[in-house]
């Protein structure tokens, strides 16, 4: 049938051929599945390489006779209606289509200017059965679709689901651009969840409910235990002052009592420190988020890199998942 497929034979130490082993590609294993006992029999009884690739051969070619393609080619119904579809939406809308015309991603701008893609992934019996559709949203995305539906009636959903996702995403630009995000580095639409520089070696972790923006979050802070027992407390005493007129950042400056650091007036260096053990501030995605208790420390360390360290020294004790021990930088 003209195809090529890599395998790998891996001889045992004996070098005997009916206790070899094969691999091969996900493709080739679907492929093959239902012939495995035949394989097994001809390791067993072929005398040499050669003439079990013979035999490999025969017994690919009459499973790829068995296995119905996996590339179906599509009708040209679906091309038709497909093409025309778009003509309808508009191509201007259209961000990407795969030569296949299998997959196709639409862009489209909110009410606030904010540009977003969508991505339709369509089979075979489209438009009887709809498209699967990516997006970058912080909740699930579903379409309802009849048979009659068509790319438009997507799209329509589709800006109708921006729109009620509008103050989430108010709420999280706003932080975005008026504080210092340490995590995520480069958020995406759907990301919930910023943790946010307080000052030095001190942030706030926030879980926002995309349902609720202007609801208080999840907050959990993280720094020395003196910094952040302050912040809990003021927390607490003002949950009473939470006003869902007021904005995300807003509400979190007033019922923290503080002014967050502004990314146009201060450098990430001034409050973001490098790990005192590995010497870097992020370490396979994560920033130093665990800091040394006594005041006149305060060093902050990876989690990963102060749990190793502790592990190796003598006079450290652990206690189910907690290790207990000293600062290696001051040694309380």
């Amino acid at each position: 049938k003209g195809r090529d497929f890599h395998i790998r034979i891996l001889l045992p130490v004996d070098f005997q051929l009916k206790n070899a082993s094969i691999e091969c590609s996900w493709h080739l294993k679907k492929i093959l599945h239902g012939y495995g006992h035949i394989l097994k029999q001809r390791l067993h009884s072929c005398p040499d390489l050669l003439s079990f690739m013979v035999e490999l051969k025969t017994i690919l070619e009459i499973a790829l006779k068995n296995t119905p393609d996996l590339h179906v080619p599509r009708p040209p119904e679906y091309y038709s209606c497909l093409v025309r579809d778009l003509e309808i939406l508009g191509w201007d809308k259209v961000a990407y289509v795969d030569t296949g015309l299998a997959t196709i991603k639409l862009k489209a701008e909110d009410s606030c200017g904010r540009q977003h893609l969508i991505t339709l992934k369509l089979n075979a019996k489209y438009p009887k059965d709809p498209p699967d559709c990516l997006v970058d949203f912080p909740v699930e995305f579903a379409i309802s679709w009849m048979p009659q539906n068509s790319l438009t009636d997507i799209y329509h959903q589709f800006l109708t689901a921006l729109e009620s996702l509008k103050e989430f995403w108010d709420a999280m630009d706003e932080i975005d651009g008026k504080t210092w995000v340490l995590e995520p580095e480069n958020p995406t639409r759907g990301a919930t969840s910023r943790r946010i520089a307080i000052g030095n070696n001190v942030s706030v972790n926030i879980e926002v409910d995309p349902r609720h923006p202007n609801m208080l979050p999840e907050c959990y802070f993280l720094g020395a235990e003196h910094v952040v027992n302050p912040l809990r407390i003021k927390l607490n005493n003002n949950m009473h002052l939470w006003d869902p007129e007021l904005s995300l950042l807003q509400n979190l400056k007033d019922l923290l009592e503080i002014d967050f650091p502004s990314c146009a007036v201060l450098e990430k260096s001034d409050f973001a420190k490098d790990c005192g053990i590995c010497y870097a501030y992020r370490l396979n995605g994560t920033t130093p988020d665990q800091v040394c208790d006594d005041p006149r420390c305060g060093q902050p360390f990876h989690q990963a890199c102060l749990y190793e360290w502790l592990q190796g020294l003598p006079s450290s004790r652990q206690s189910f998942n907690v290790i207990f021990g000293e600062c290696p930088y001051c040694n309380k």
